[in-house]
């Protein structure tokens, strides 16, 4: 009796194999993938504005890299890479500044949007903050 039950079991691997061995590798679908498609086919996204996504159809599964490669072909930046841009320009306005007022008010910004930076972006890609002694007498 046990060895009919695992000859089915075995069977049944075969069957879903072949199945996938026909569908092919770039079939691969993942639930809300197929969930959006499924809206769009049906019309019940059609009154959404807005500039419909590039998608590429050779779907990878390295999820992250394919997140990656969607947002460039849309020209959609990460969070953090638009963090370091708001950073990088209020050092820049930092080193002009004079009021010494305004200066405190940048370095505690700066600081603060480096930290919230750092959180989300890889670690080769983080900023180091300011301090308020490099500015101020």
């Amino acid at each position: 009796m046990w060895k009919k039950k695992s000859v089915d079991k075995q069977i049944q691997k075969e069957e879903i194999l072949m199945k996938d061995e026909k569908r092919g590798i770039h079939d691969y679908e993942d639930h809300l993938t197929a969930i959006i498609k499924r809206t769009g086919d049906d019309g019940s996204i059609d009154h959404l504005k807005g500039k419909p996504l590039n998608l590429d159809t050779t779907a990878s599964y390295n999820l992250e890299k394919q997140m990656y490669k969607t947002m460039k072909d849309n020209n959609v930046l990460p969070p953090w890479i638009e963090l370091g841009k708001g950073i990088d320009l209020l050092k820049a306005e930092l080193k002009e500044c004079k009021d010494e007022q305004r200066i405190r008010a940048l370095v505690e910004d700066i600081n603060k949007k480096v930290r919230n930076h750092n959180l989300a972006c890889p670690y080769p890609a983080q900023k180091s903050g300011v301090r308020l002694e490099w500015y101020v007498e």
